[in-house]
């Protein structure tokens, strides 16, 4: 079946142009804060923007989306990069098929949003994420947007860009440490339309006393 978001591939990136500099910055950011060489999960990747940035510094990228359309237009870019270290695979966030700590640092970005459990998703993150390895999720921040471009927020609505929650930097922190996984910091990225990536760092399993 033919979803909205596969409808919408062509032109996402398009959408993304009025928020560019947010978005251009979050993928950088995110990217730098991927531990060098790791093994990277991105999900929600829609055209890849995340996975092409970490893959710079990533051993390898498995890039993923429900959305087939998506993945052919984050390939074609990686191809035209010459990224050989990124693969492509349909992926639903909520439910993953890898064993548990299977990837160093795992991506969900400008996604969490967009989810009526939220929840459910972020503790299938944190399930795959290796222990000594890192969670980042670059997430919009509705609830922080300006008036200006709150207007543009509601014409995507109108062709059908819906989103569940409006995140504020300390509403998105909370949420995240409502979930007791860990300790989380929030980095706000500011723009027409403000990032707030959380990072969580997975500890690695106690030895317990000598």
């Amino acid at each position: 079946m033919t979803t909205f978001w596969d409808r919408w591939a062509r032109f996402y990136d398009l959408t993304q142009w009025t928020n560019r500099r947010a978005n251009d910055a979050a993928a950088a950011r995110t990217a730098e804060l991927v531990p060098a060489g790791a093994r990277v999960l991105d999900c929600a990747a829609g055209t890849g923007r995340f996975s092409l940035a970490a893959a710079e510094r990533a051993a390898s990228v498995l890039c993923t989306d429900l959305s087939e359309a998506m993945l052919e237009q984050a390939e074609r870019k990686a191809r035209r990069r010459g990224l050989d270290n990124v693969r492509f695979a349909r992926r639903d966030l909520a439910a993953l098929p890898d064993p548990e700590g299977s990837f160093g640092a795992v991506i969900a970005a400008n996604v969490l949003h967009l989810l009526p459990d939220p929840e459910q998703a972020a503790r299938e993150l944190w399930r795959v994420t290796a222990p000594g390895g890192r969670l980042l999720l670059p997430t919009y921040l509705q609830g922080k947007t300006g008036a200006a471009y709150g207007t543009m927020v509601r014409i995507y609505q109108g062709v059908g860009f819906h989103y569940e929650h409006a995140f504020t930097p300390e509403t998105y922190r909370m949420f995240l440490e409502g979930l007791g996984l860990g300790r989380v910091t929030v980095e706000v990225i500011p723009g027409r339309l403000p990032v707030g990536l959380a990072v969580l760092d997975k500890p690695e399993p106690s030895s317990g006393p000598f």
